[in-house]
């Protein structure tokens, strides 16, 4: 039997490229789901540097003006539309959604849910969606790194790279990690060689701890740095880039510093130093919607496990009501925070 009741939802929406204060709490009947559908009660949410981006109108391929942000979400089905089993119904899954996670209630696609294991805290979870799949594909999908290999993680204090560390060190695999000072005894916790991001000669720091050169880099930032990522590795290393934060507060065109990217990368496989170059695209291979759903259900379930055994720890920054999310962009966008700003139910 499904569905056929509306739900009252509180969003929280982007009205256009405005401070964090700017955002607005919108209260609406969020209509019955539709076939495939169900309706996801939401009890964490989160922030990651796609909506601060989104923000300032820079995410490739965003939505208009104005529309509800919120790439991934933690919650319990309340509803089944036509053709999804109403079993679902109390349930925990996860999903990400791209857009829409800051609301109370939202439609989801059946076929994007990943149950979340009994017992797990909404926040853990929520913490290692689109963080935790982007840092597990990058090191087992994107790179090549043996055990006993050496990389190098920059922003080894934020949401992915902090999980990226304990997924390389639970590989055994060594790493360097960049971050401010105040979060090196956090980073060498998790695992990896702090070096100080902000140390005008972090790069020469960074070469003095792997002097024949690392295996791999995976880098957030771009801009000029890049070029000094790619110096790093040695013959057959995987430079991985996946942003352009450098970038992020330019003005202008917010699509051409990103196709400069790409060439960049694009040539550099061309140099015969046996070294690769690529960009991460979270939605690759989306074209094949059943192919791209396994992949994504199949490494989120293997990061859950490891959340829920202990093996990786979610480094949750802060939770912040929903109500509050402005408070919740505004200090994820500080860049004083360990971890993951969760946004909660």
């Amino acid at each position: 039997m499904t569905s056929s009741v509306t739900t009252r939802a509180t969003e929280i929406v982007l009205p256009g490229p405005v401070e964090p204060g700017g955002l607005r709490v919108r209260v609406r009947d969020l209509p019955a789901p539709g076939p495939g559908q169900v309706v996801l009660r939401m009890e964490a949410t989160g922030v990651s540097f796609a909506e601060q981006q989104m923000r300032l109108g820079k995410y490739y391929d965003q939505p208009p003006f104005p529309f509800v942000p919120g790439y991934d979400v933690v919650g319990t089905v309340v509803a089944t539309g036509a053709g999804v089993p109403t079993t679902l119904v109390g349930k925990r899954f996860a999903a990400v959604t791209k857009v829409g996670g800051w609301a109370s209630h939202l439609h989801v696609e059946a076929g994007d849910l990943v149950p979340v294991p009994h017992g797990l805290d909404p926040a853990a979870a929520e913490t290692v969606l689109v963080n935790g799949i982007t840092a597990w594909q990058m090191l087992h999908r994107s790179a090549s790194v043996e055990t006993g290999g050496t990389v190098v993680v920059l922003g080894a204090n934020g949401g992915v790279g902090s999980i990226l560390v304990q997924l390389a060190r639970h590989a055994g695999i060594n790493v360097i990690g960049t971050a401010s000072a105040r979060h090196h005894d956090a980073v060498r916790a998790l695992g990896a060689l702090p070096v100080d991001y902000r140390d005008p000669d972090m790069y020469e720091q960074i070469r003095k701890l792997a002097p024949d050169g690392v295996d791999a880099v995976f880098d957030h930032v771009g801009g000029t740095g890049l070029a000094q990522s790619w110096r790093l590795l040695r013959k057959g290393g995987s430079l991985v880039n996946y942003g352009s934060a450098s970038t992020k507060d330019e003005k202008g065109n917010a699509t051409l510093p990103l196709l400069m990217l790409f060439a960049r990368l694009y040539a550099w496989n061309y140099l015969p130093n046996g070294k690769s170059a690529s960009f991460y695209n979270f939605w690759a291979g989306r074209r094949s919607l059943d192919k791209f759903r396994a992949r994504l259900s199949e490494d989120l379930t293997q990061l859950l496990r490891l959340v829920a055994a202990g093996s990786v720890t979610p480094q949750i920054a802060a939770r912040i009501p929903l109500e509050q999310t402005a408070e919740a962009l505004a200090l994820a966008e500080s860049r004083t925070v360990l971890g993951k700003v969760v946004i909660t139910g």
